[in-house]
């Protein structure tokens, strides 16, 4: 029966081809050997090939027994066996986790990295039933949303598989009593200061008691309906994405304005899409966290995690960078030789053209056109100074640059590498921006003075 249903749910979510290389997460407790022994009756006819990996955490006194039970019981099954080991205590700390999170993170490292050096096509891992009615009662006490609801994927990354998602603990727990099979008993799934635990040991009990017997199957049940919805919602969400958030020379922003067409449910999901694209992980992201970014005023700031800053300018939502050290450099420059800014890598060459014979077209990150006549020589070409303001050619009046170039939501780092073009007092070009109003060529120019990034 129990083989069966093993089959059911492996078929139902694809979780396996024939001739797989399956890597089992091996513990030597009840879940972990009953899915192993249930994979050696299948071997046979899905033609598999069983490796074991076991991870031990060093946090309880018999973790060296197990460790031990683990090695005898590969030896017997001439089973290939990989065993790993890490601080998880120290980890917990380092990370600011709890022992939990932090035992979770290592062992999938672990078990990742070993798929990898066996050539591994699937990690298999002894999730059950059982496992997925606890987690979707400690999420649901914790006021999770659907993706926390939906629970215990099946499926994971394409590659962790959890054949036993579909068997209540009780049927595995008479598997092995039927065929005999020892296993390790985990001493920490009776502390009752773990919330599992108490879940596991007291709150199911009694709902199946007093309330409902077939508890643990109606709630993976109503997991697997949240997941189905939220795997819905997560697709629509990431084609939103694409619409609302942009890349520009490495930095993500956000755009506001789109993001307010959208329902809320959804809007909330582009936000966390945004957030995950810009921090690798959600961890620690709460759902106050993200309505506090929906709700961001313009020109306002959030502080989502300790040096971590986002910034709202108009209609556009980014991470805000420090201020990069100024980079401080002034040169005067007479137009007739080639010009050199060392601190920033660029050259740049001046020659002098009759308006007839120029052919030469506007292109701001390359050059400009000047009216010779306008310009006093020599020129200043300087960094950009606080203040800074000039007329943009077609624009109705002077402009701060630092507001131009905020505009464009050029990044903090790119904004001291513009060299500034002066005349005088007066800015007549900074590279990528139009040339200054006052010094554009026109019907009555003559001879056009060309500066040119080489």
């Amino acid at each position: 029966m129990i083989l069966e249903k093993v089959k059911k749910t492996i078929s139902s979510y694809h979780l396996l081809q024939k001739k797989d290389k399956i890597l089992i997460a091996y513990s030597g407790g009840v879940d972990s050997t009953a899915l192993l022994h249930l994979l050696l009756e299948l071997r046979r006819e899905w033609s598999l090939e069983l490796f074991l990996a076991h991870f031990n955490h060093k946090l309880r006194q018999s973790s060296e027994e197990d460790e031990q039970f683990v090695r005898r019981l590969a030896r017997s099954l001439s089973l290939p066996l990989i065993i790993g080991s890490r601080d998880v205590r120290s980890h917990a700390r380092q990370e600011r986790m709890n022992i939990e999170e932090a035992g979770r993170e290592l062992r999938y490292d672990f078990l990742k990295k070993t798929a990898q050096e066996v050539g591994a096509d699937r990690i298999a891992t002894g999730h059950t039933m059982t496992d997925q009615a606890e987690t979707f009662l400690i999420r649901l006490l914790r006021g999770s949303g659907l993706r926390g609801l939906a629970g215990i994927f099946p499926e994971i990354e394409g590659m962790i598989i959890r054949p036993l998602i579909q068997v209540e603990r009780e049927e595995i727990e008479a598997y092995l009593e039927e065929k005999g099979v020892e296993f390790r008993i985990d001493e920490t799934n009776l502390d009752r200061r773990l919330v599992r635990n108490r879940i596991r040991l007291d709150l199911i009990p009694y709902l199946k008691e007093n309330f409902e017997p077939r508890i643990i199957l109606h709630l993976s049940r109503l997991a697997s309906l949240v997941r189905e919805d939220d795997n819905f919602l997560e697709s629509t969400a990431r084609e939103k994405a694409r619409l609302a958030i942009s890349c520009e020379d490495g930095h993500l922003s956000l755009d506001f304005n789109y993001l307010s067409s959208l329902p809320l449910g959804l809007a909330r999901r582009v936000a966390r899409e945004f957030i995950l694209r810009l921090r690798g992980d959600l961890r620690g992201v709460s759902f106050r966290d993200v309505d506090s970014i929906l709700n961001i005023g313009a020109g306002k700031e959030f502080l989502l995690r300790k040096g971590m800053i986002l910034r709202r300018e108009g209609g556009r939502l980014f991470l805000k960078e420090k201020a990069p050290a100024r980079i401080g450099y002034e040169y005067i420059w007479n137009g007739q030789e080639p010009l050199e800014i060392k601190e920033l890598g660029l050259k740049f060459k001046g020659k002098r053209v009759r308006r007839d014979d120029s052919c030469l077209g506007f292109d701001d990150h390359k050059r400009a056109l000047l009216d010779l006549k306008k310009l006093k020589f020599p020129l200043l070409v300087r960094n950009r100074l606080e203040g800074d303001r000039y007329q943009p050619l077609g624009a109705p009046g002077r402009k701060k640059l630092k507001e131009m170039m905020r505009a464009r939501r050029l990044p903090l780092s790119q904004r001291g590498k513009k060299p500034v073009f002066l005349s005088g007092a007066d800015i007549v070009w900074v590279l990528d921006f139009p040339v200054s109003e006052r010094f554009k060529i026109n019907e009555k120019t003559s001879t056009i003075f060309v500066i040119e990034r080489l």
